[in-house]
């Protein structure tokens, strides 16, 4: 009786823990799709943008964007077939929803907010692909889902990478999709291959023709399942490596445990392996070709003329995928981009990118190896195991990736679904539930009695797994160089309210660069006909932008006055008028004004215009002792007219000073517009 009611009351606690984390898990499947909308004004890389909507955007609506280098059609590095259906298609929807909006009801959605949001939320929808795949795997193996769930949906990887435009998100997706298929057809030929073997052990005993007949006949009506999924599996490699070649690493493992199941049985033997791997080869030629011939017309390698003219040779194709392995096989080229140590990827972006759960995945693969090296192998798991794919799956592509000497955080998200899938529920159990070790040695016994059971450790895993992802979701989401898109929406409007002959020039320092196409300014490059004259023209370019990464202020201020100095000229000979800005973090206003007033620059003068909050570069961190806004702009800098004048001599302890210097060291979580101009009675108007 004791030991029914315990049982009822476990069965019971672990409904409403599960029914909890369900919730908890919808909640945050909420917050993914709600911050898309917000939106997060975080900006992560440049890759964000110029991998993917600067270039689609840009070219899909004919506006002025920036042209990556790995787009050059002379040396392409980067396939357009994945992100023709990913964001090319959706925006012939888009634009067809904005024609009839702005002919119906007279909307306009078309502009820079719509430019971020849309293909985030394309994104977005593409995303839950990865809990759809884990959600399926649980089910297939009897695990719980609900925790993994949790744990996937409130990671900062699936709300800040899951909706950006990276095509590591999509590498993500396409792993999970494959991690899915391979352990289906992994569990469907173990459960094949057992009946199979069952009936074929009953047969042999039988007994009379009848009964033979009859075990014949179910073991002919058994399903096949040597080449499962065999087309969908490959197709899906070839789009993962055609959208970012290093899908190879990952891949590679997925695929050699789809060849490899049922090896070692009396109906699976070596020879099956072959022939898998023979069709897998051959049912992949069809996308390669596909593929191919998109990347190559979209470069211009391959015409419909030539095809009709039967003028194609080998050099009308191009197959992106090996000129990206030839760039980054060499690495003086690689190098361009930051070397990094070859531990980087291990010991430091895989806990940066999942904190608790990171340090976990470490942990188990070191006791993994501590147990090989002990000779304990009934200790790790089985070859053709869902653990041992899940495992190949993180270590392999780890090892292969740290031989690159450049290395990112991103590139390693498609570890999220096997990393959640094994290591999720111990954010609610601890590292361990029991002593680990074959031998109790005293060191190992003291270290997993305070860090690995579930005792010492459960308490406070999930909350710590909580703490950091919302801690780095601000950070990426809307604090890392979060100015850039504002700053993008203002010159926007400046666009579409200024003057016909003025032109606007932008030079940025020490931020991202800068997604020219949300300025949504209609591209200066293409040839337009007037419908009703038939008349050629193009736009008349009027807008102007300078990006000088990280160069020094006093180098910045020399370029500057050169680009002055060039639009007066442009000002007296074609009667043009300009205004130049200038977009640096706030961080650097005190050093900007030192620089100018050494520089001797009498005849330019300069007032702070906008600043954008909050803005943090880290390419210039605030400095906690740095002087208060007011005490570095003139008062007409004052934009709200909030400056108090402070004569220097309060009290270091006291708490003006100490409210001031905090006000002084917020106030530089911003980027900083400035408008720069000559003045206009000065003699030598002409010269800077």
């Amino acid at each position: 009786m004791r030991v029914t009611k315990y049982f009822e009351s476990f069965m019971r606690k672990n409904k409403n823990t599960a029914d909890e984390h369900w919730c908890t898990y919808l909640f945050f499947c909420v917050l993914r799709i709600v911050l898309v909308f917000i939106p997060q004004l975080g900006y992560v890389h440049p890759d964000e943008f110029f991998q993917s909507t600067e270039i689609f955007i840009g070219e899909h609506f004919q506006l002025e964007h920036i042209r990556s280098w790995e787009y050059n059609s002379t040396f392409p590095l980067r396939s357009v077939a994945v992100s023709q259906l990913t964001l090319k298609l959706p925006l012939n929807l888009l634009e067809i929803l904005a024609v009839n909006l702005r002919g119906f009801f007279g909307i306009d959605i078309i502009c820079s907010y719509t430019y971020l949001v849309f293909p985030r939320l394309v994104m977005c929808a593409l995303s839950f692909v990865n809990d759809w795949s884990l959600y399926k795997v649980c089910q297939l193996y009897n695990l719980r889902y609900e925790i993994r769930l949790l744990a996937l949906g409130s990671s900062h990887i699936m709300l800040i990478f899951g909706t950006r435009t990276f095509s590591n998100s999509i590498e993500m997706a396409i792993t999970s999709v494959l991690l899915y298929l391979v352990a289906e057809c992994m569990i469907h030929s173990n459960t094949v291959i057992y009946k199979r073997e069952f009936l074929e052990e009953r047969y042999e005993k039988a007994d009379s023709i009848g009964e033979k007949v009859k075990i014949w006949k179910l073991k002919n009506a058994l399903p096949t399942h040597n080449y499962n999924r065999l087309l969908l599996m490959s197709t899906l490699c070839v789009a993962g490596v055609f959208n970012r070649p290093t899908f190879l690493l990952f891949g590679a493992p997925m695929v050699f445990y789809w060849m490899l199941r049922g090896m070692g049985t009396k109906s699976v033997s070596f020879k099956h392996f072959n022939m898998r791997m023979g069709l897998f080869c051959l049912s992949a030629i069809p996308a390669i070709l596909l593929f191919t011939l998109i990347d190559s017309f979209y470069y211009k390698y391959l015409t419909l003329g030539e095809i009709h003219m039967f003028q194609v040779s080998i050099n009308n194709f191009v197959f992106t995928p090996w000129n990206f392995i030839k760039y980054n096989i060499d690495s003086d080229k690689t190098a361009q981009h930051g070397l990094h140590p070859r531990y980087i990827h291990l010991l430091v972006n895989i806990p940066l990118l999942y904190n608790v759960l990171g340090v976990i995945t470490l942990v188990a693969f070191g006791q993994q190896m501590l147990r090989f090296f002990k000779a304990e192998y009934q200790g790790l798991p089985r070859a053709q195991s869902i653990v041992g794919l899940m495992s190949a799956s993180i270590f392999a592509p780890v090892f292969f990736m740290s031989l690159i000497n450049h290395q990112e955080p991103r590139f390693l998200i498609p570890f999220t679904f096997p990393i959640i899938l094994l290591h999720s529920p111990k954010l609610v159990t601890g590292f361990c539930t029991a002593y680990p070790f074959k031998e109790d040695h005293p060191f190992l016994r003291f270290f997993y009695e305070k860090f690995l059971c579930s005792r010492a450790s459960a308490k406070y895993l999930l909350k710590t797994w909580y703490t950091l992802n919302i801690a780095l979701l601000i950070f990426f989401g809307f604090l890392h160089q979060s100015g850039v898109f504002p700053l993008t929406q203002h010159f926007e409007t400046a666009m579409q309210n200024k003057a016909p002959d003025v032109n606007l020039h932008l030079i940025t320092s020490h931020v991202y660069s800068f997604p020219l196409s949300f300025v949504n300014i209609p591209s200066t490059g293409l040839t337009r006909v007037n419908r009703r004259t038939g008349q050629k023209y193009r736009y008349r370019k009027d807008f102007y932008l300078y990006e000088y990464g990280s160069t020094d202020l006093y180098k910045l201020i020399l370029k500057l006055k050169i680009i002055i100095n060039h639009c007066e000229t442009k000002q007296r000979l074609q009667k043009l008028r300009y205004h130049v800005y200038l977009a640096i973090p706030a961080s650097l206003t005190d050093q900007l004004n030192q620089v100018v007033y050494k520089s001797n620059m009498t005849s330019i003068d300069y007032e702070l215009t906008k600043v954008f909050y909050p803005h943090l570069s880290t390419e210039a961190l605030p400095n906690p002792f740095g002087r208060h806004p007011c005490d570095v702009n003139t008062p007409k800098d004052d934009l709200k007219g909030t400056c108090q004048v402070f004569d220097g001599r309060e009290d270091f302890l006291s708490v003006a000073y100490l409210s001031r210097q905090f006000s002084a060291f917020v106030h530089q979580f911003g980027l900083s517009l400035y408008r720069f101009e000559l003045k206009r009675k000065s003699k030598s108007s002409a010269m800077v």
